[in-house]
């Protein structure tokens, strides 16, 4: 290690200052590794470890031919990832090659600010991934880091210590924070340039428009965070916490969808219309049940809705009056209960609701009130699918008389002694999955359960379908919300009963019950650090993972979620009646304008001042004109030793003076490897130490 500190110490300041930016630029390009092909990943991390060799040995950079086969390379590379050279994505990618690329060509001052500038884009890129605490941390971070290179490339005079340019840039980027701060609660909140990464279709668990059943082997589970919730008062029992979203009731025999009967429908039961936002916003063009009928306190509480590139707004079931949104966001229920917006949720939104967890609805027809509701939709079946599990509904359906809350019982008590399993590993069912599970594998999770029980009961000539969502949710001490995670998702079922309606039925329940009333799901083993954590203290990973949880909600809740009713709100607490678009304009135009003539007059008060250091050689110089040693004002640190050297005065006198002018001359030219230090603060302790240098009285007139 000492070895490689005096080789770099012994390099010259622009080799040492060029590794230091290479060193900035990996670490602005490594949060982009993840969404980057890995040719462009490869391509910037050869690119830098070439530039930094250079560097060391001190060896010419390449010549042009080779930097145009390179960006040839790159330009050929993103038009075979992307098939073009726009796009948010395909630009993001250009922009890492093209920045590591010029660091092949940093040969004068310009290529330099080239380079920040494209290190400064690409750093501001990183927020299209994630928006994160940590992302923000790593932005600042790379942020300091350009700015202290682009400080070190001001200063060719001398050779200033990095930890000097290092302050410098800080205290550049404190003196900016207040600007910033005002522009981030000012500046108009226009929609958000950027969007959550599309997910991969792979086996875990979450929220889905649709269903497949029998088609994943295998569930991972993902614990991150779907919503989070903040009751006004006592929360209802977690088995009671059920967020309703999308209602599925169509089965093709492999699959469920949504198709909400009502005019317009096909005989499939979906849509035949369109709506504002395409096909699968159709349903929020009908009626919500007219015959919603709640009971018991209702329950008011607050959700903070994660960005899900979906129209779901999963309040705790049921929703009984309508949802307060923010300024401009439309919603409605639709006639199976279900909350939708009119346009994709693609940012963090919270909204206040309040539910009924007791209720009934369904009697009535939603679009002909003086009809029964037609409830053939909810009997499909398709020909020949799982006919093993129809022929147990037939014998069923003859052994209860057709009862149908004698069926769902009868069905559920099936679940709970027939030595059924809840699983994470059901293995694939193939085309009939009711009836391998229920009479083959009997092992499932949430969706076999519920899409077997829904087919059961559907064979039995009851009407049912499914209905998916979040049950459950963990409560944060430190900040008193609830979180609902992904591994949270769930599916149970509404079977409909003379004279009650829709009822909810939660067949998991009865497979395990610990699901429902004791919030017991299952979980993925821990990892190696995880487990030792808990060895070592069993609690320790749960409220570490609490405190960070507790803290990323704060972040979302006053910055992230920082939104236009938000701002509005602000400039009326600041005595404006009707804040609008206009108004934030104008009151960021002002500031913006104030922090110019600020920055012109700071300017300017600077360009008045002269070289701290040439003010302590002045005020030497002046100190000892007063003791009687009148000396030119060109004289030097050196010409004002050698005067108070061959002066008259006692030796006590002359040797501090005389070793304190040569430490200032020492200050300014000496190299580093003399031990003299550069830095301002060294300044100042010299200058304050001439100042108190005593001198003998000035000779009498």
């Amino acid at each position: 290690m000492n070895a490689f500190r005096q080789r770099l110490a012994s390099l010259p300041r622009d080799a040492r200052d060029t590794l230091f930016l290479l060193l900035v630029i990996a670490w602005v390009v490594l949060p982009h590794t993840g969404s980057l092909p890995v040719w462009c990943s490869a391509l910037a991390a050869g690119v830098l470890l070439w530039r930094g060799r250079l560097a060391v040995a001190q060896r010419p950079l390449p010549g042009r031919w080779a930097l145009l086969a390179a960006l040839g390379l790159a330009l050929a590379g993103t038009l075979f990832s992307y098939r073009t050279l726009l796009g948010r994505e395909a630009g993001v990618a250009l922009l890492a090659a093209l920045l590591a690329l010029k660091t092949l060509e940093l040969r004068a001052r310009r290529d330099a600010f080239v380079v920040f500038f494209l290190g400064f884009f690409l750093l501001l890129a990183g927020f299209f991934n994630s928006q994160s605490m940590l992302a923000a941390a790593a932005a600042l971070l790379g942020l300091l880091g350009l700015l202290t290179a682009l400080v070190n490339a001001h200063r060719p005079v001398g050779r200033p210590s990095l930890l000097e340019s290092a302050r410098m840039a800080g205290w550049l980027a404190l003196t900016g924070a207040p600007l910033m701060l005002a522009l981030f609660l000012l500046f108009p909140r226009f929609a958000p340039l950027w969007g959550l990464p599309s997910d991969a279709l792979q086996g875990k668990t979450g929220l889905s428009s649709s269903m497949e059943v029998g088609s994943v082997a295998k569930l991972a589970l993902d614990e991150g965070i779907a919503m989070r919730i903040k009751f006004d008062g006592s929360p209802p029992p977690q088995s009671a916490l059920y967020f309703r979203g999308p209602v599925l009731s169509h089965f093709d025999g492999r699959r469920w969808t949504a198709a909400a009967p009502g005019p317009g429908s096909r005989a499939d039961g979906s849509q035949s219309g369109r709506g504002p936002e395409g096909p699968e916003d159709a349903a929020t063009l009908m009626p919500g049940p007219g015959d919603l009928q709640v009971a018991g306190s209702p329950v008011r509480y607050e959700v903070t809705l994660e960005p899900s590139q979906r129209l779901w707004l999963l309040p705790l079931d049921v929703a009984s009056q309508p949802l307060e949104l923010p300024a401009g966001m439309r919603a409605r229920m639709t006639a199976d209960m279900q909350w939708m917006s009119w346009r994709p949720i693609t940012d963090l939104l919270r909204y206040r609701a309040v539910s009924h967890p007791q209720f009934r609805y369904g009697l009535k027809n939603p679009f002909r009130k003086d009809r029964p509701p037609d409830l053939r939709p909810w009997l499909q079946l398709p020909a020949g699918s799982n006919p093993r599990t129809q022929a147990l509904a037939g014998q069923m359906r003859q052994q209860t008389g057709g009862d149908a809350r004698a069926l769902m019982q009868a069905a559920l008590q099936r679940l709970r002694t027939g030595g059924y399993t809840y699983t994470l590993e059901p293995g694939v069912s193939g085309q009939h999955s009711a009836d391998t599970f229920w009479f083959d594998s009997k092992e499932g999770f949430c969706e076999h359960i519920a899409s077997a029980f829904v087919l059961l009961m559907r064979g039995a000539g009851v009407p049912a379908r499914i209905v998916t969502g979040f049950q459950g949710g963990e409560l944060n001490s430190v900040d008193g919300y609830w979180a609902v995670r992904n591994a949270d998702a769930h599916a149970w079922a509404e079977v409909w009963l003379p004279d009650e309606g829709w009822t909810r039925v939660d067949p998991t329940g009865a497979v395990m019950p610990g699901r429902i009333g004791q919030y017991q799901r299952l979980r993925a083993p821990d990892g190696l650090m995880a487990g030792a954590i808990n060895t070592l203290s069993p609690g320790l990973l749960a409220q570490l993972r609490a405190l960070w949880e507790a803290a990323d909600n704060s972040w979302k809740q006053w910055v992230i979620n920082y939104t236009q009713t938000r701002q509005f709100d602000l400039m009326k607490s600041l005595g404006m009646r009707n804040p609008d678009w206009m108004s934030l304009l104008r009151l960021s135009g002002i500031l913006l304008a104030l922090a110019g003539l600020a920055a012109v007059g700071w300017a300017l008060w600077e360009r008045r001042q002269r070289d701290p250091w040439l003010r302590a050689l002045a005020h030497a110089r002046q100190r000892l004109a007063q003791a009687g040693l009148p000396l030119p004002a060109s004289a030097t640190p050196r010409a004002l030793a050698a005067a108070v050297q061959a002066a008259p005065w006692p030796q006590e006198l002359r040797q501090p003076w005389r070793q304190s002018l040569l430490a200032l001359e020492a200050w300014r030219y000496a190299p580093p490897a003399s031990g003299h230090g550069h830095s301002a603060s060294a300044l100042a302790a010299l200058r304050r130490q001439l100042q108190r240098l005593p001198l003998p009285a000035p000779p009498k007139r």
